[in-house]
């Protein structure tokens, strides 16, 4: 059993096996390999090795390969097991892999899959009953591969029992620093992200990079015409029977074939524009944070940032910051 735990960082160096996957991408193995091996003051925090099942190791598209540092039997000593990324989401690991993986978690590793690399994991077993994440564009093919698994597609990443995941690509980075922090405490891990020119901590979740398209039309005339209308009058209130009467319908009928073409209800509708037209103003634009509101349809600016931040995990200034077009 490993000694080392997350209430005190740990004596350095710490053993960190990279597994590479045949058809991994470069930039997806080179995130750990980097982070990892970074000597702050000339302090080693991490002795870093690269294990696969072959010598040689092809990168996406048939680029040239990487040397390994040995095979699969690295992971037997390691202290934390990364798998990087995953090539071929419907092909399961070996089961030497999945074997060594399981194995590593139980003696007291962490064992990591950064973007796909949580398939790996999940196909092993060790996500099961597991809040975990992964790249936003896998959300249906993985959840319909691991239905036991607890996927939290705003995080950017989550550490259950040793068990680590992250969201896609940038996200990793996170990740890994994250894994600096845990292991080897604040300090060096502001040393690293000085270095590597990150910060220590990315506020925000993996939603707000995400498209969440607003239905916009329908095949239905009578609601596209409303969608419009709506659109173009975010600050008024809507009531379900005023919007009914502007169609000529019941309330009960109105809400079912709103339903029905948008696949939202009309107040998941209204909120999810809302915080469209909000995003666009926040990052095209030099209007308060009061002013946004206002033309975004919210009665205060204080019920916006609550709607903004539960959505995004983010408030408004900070997308401001992080998303403007003037940079």
């Amino acid at each position: 059993m490993i000694n080392r735990h997350a209430t005190e960082p740990a004596h350095c160096p710490i053993n960190v096996v990279v597994v590479a996957p045949q058809g991994i991408s470069a930039f997806h193995l080179s995130v750990p390999l980097m982070i990892f091996d970074i000597s702050p003051d000339d302090r080693r925090l991490f002795n870093v090795r690269i294990a696969a099942e072959q010598p040689l190791v092809t990168l996406t598209g048939g680029q040239v390969g990487v040397s390994s540092s040995g095979g699969l039997d690295l992971l037997d000593d390691a202290e934390v097991v990364v798998v990087p990324g995953w090539a071929d989401l419907g092909t399961p690991p070996s089961s030497e892999l999945a074997a060594r993986l399981v194995a590593s978690h139980r003696r007291g590793a962490h064992v990591v899959g950064l973007c796909y690399g949580a398939y790996a994991l999940a196909y092993a077993g060790l996500l099961d009953g597991r809040r975990a994440s992964t790249h936003w564009v896998a959300e249906a093919d993985f959840g319909a591969r691991f239905p036991c698994v607890n996927l939290d597609m705003n995080a950017l990443y989550v550490d259950e029992d040793r068990i680590v995941t992250s969201a896609g690509t940038g996200a990793a980075l996170d990740c890994c620093m994250y894994l600096v922090r845990k292991l080897c405490g604040a300090r060096e891990a502001n040393s690293v992200a000085r270095l590597m020119v990150l910060p220590p901590h990315r506020e925000g979740g993996q939603s707000q990079y995400i498209d969440q398209p607003v239905p916009s039309s329908s095949h239905d005339a009578l609601l596209s015409g409303l969608l419009d209308h709506m659109r173009g009058n975010l600050q008024e209130d809507h009531s379900l029977d005023e919007l009914a009467n502007r169609v000529a319908m019941s309330r009960r009928t109105f809400t079912r074939r709103f339903r029905k073409a948008t696949g939202m209800t009309v107040g998941a509708w209204l909120e999810a524009e809302r915080l469209r037209r909000a995003k666009e103003l926040l990052e095209s634009t030099a209007l308060s944070i009061e002013q946004v509101a206002e033309q975004s349809g919210y009665r205060t600016s204080v019920s916006f940032r609550q709607s903004f931040n539960r959505t995004y995990n983010m408030s408004p200034r900070n997308w401001r910051r992080t998303f403007s077009l003037d940079g």
